[in-house]
């Protein structure tokens, strides 16, 4: 990808974002960052992304103009990735439901408060294969986030990963673990020749639960003014792959 990535969201470099933010550093992904105060500025879309990535990245801070014409840019190739929290699709500050970005992104979003908060576990399932996934055993290696956002994969979409929630119950000194719904995790599509990702949990704590720790060998970034971060190596090449599909327009 020679491309860079414009990186709205997850609070500032000096929090969440310093996740994302690094993992993007250590693997020579190039971006610009701008936080979640900060009001979207249409000059951002006269620049040569390769993709936009929001993350806790409110819809009140753009206008709806500015919607319309980001959507454009991605029917042109611009590629869009929305990561799930708070202030992501219709959640508690999203706001995304209603906007020019229900048509562009791969999923259905709902109309009111979108949030799970999962206190039990709630486990990744890999549905098929796919480059984003190469060289990760989500399939052997068991990992889980701490919350969601719930969304319906487009009918033209493609769910590669899943969500499947567990009630846990000890009865007899034994724990009862008993299967909840599955939701989608990772959805991919796209929008005229533009590539579209909507991933349902956090990129940073808490939602992402333990999946920020997955893989034995560990990963240490920081990226220019931002904080430095410890994570999994398996957490980080997934993202890694992740912002890299998108930013590749079809």
């Amino acid at each position: 990808m020679n491309k860079a990535v414009l990186y709205l969201g997850d609070t500032g470099l000096q929090e969440a974002a310093s996740y994302l933010a690094g993992v993007m550093t250590h693997y020579q992904i190039c971006f610009d960052y701008f936080s979640s105060s900060e009001k979207f500025d249409s000059g951002w879309l006269s620049r040569d992304y390769g993709a936009i990535v929001l993350s806790d990245y409110p819809a009140g801070n753009f206008t709806p103009d500015q919607l319309h014409a980001l959507a454009e840019k991605v029917k042109n190739g611009l590629g869009l990735l929305m990561i799930g929290g708070w202030e992501s699709f219709s959640g508690l500050g999203g706001g995304y439901a209603h906007t020019a970005l229900k048509e562009v992104l791969p999923v259905v979003m709902q109309d009111g408060d979108d949030r799970v908060n999962s206190s039990s576990p709630c486990l990744i399932e890999k549905n098929t294969d796919h480059p984003i996934l190469e060289g990760l055993p989500f399939a052997e290696e068991v990992t889980g986030v701490g919350g969601y956002n719930v969304f319906r994969a487009k009918k033209d979409s493609q769910t590669l990963l899943s969500l499947r929630p567990f009630q846990v119950q000890r009865k007899n000194q034994r724990y009862h673990f008993v299967e909840k719904k599955t939701a989608p995790l990772l959805v991919l599509g796209s929008y005229g020749e533009g590539r579209t990702a909507a991933f349902a949990s956090d990129v940073a704590p808490h939602w992402v639960g333990g999946l920020v720790d997955w893989g034995q060998s560990r990963v240490k970034a920081q990226a220019p003014s931002s904080v430095p971060v410890e994570v999994g190596g398996y957490y980080a090449r997934f993202f890694a792959n992740l912002v890299n599909w998108v930013a590749n327009s079809r």
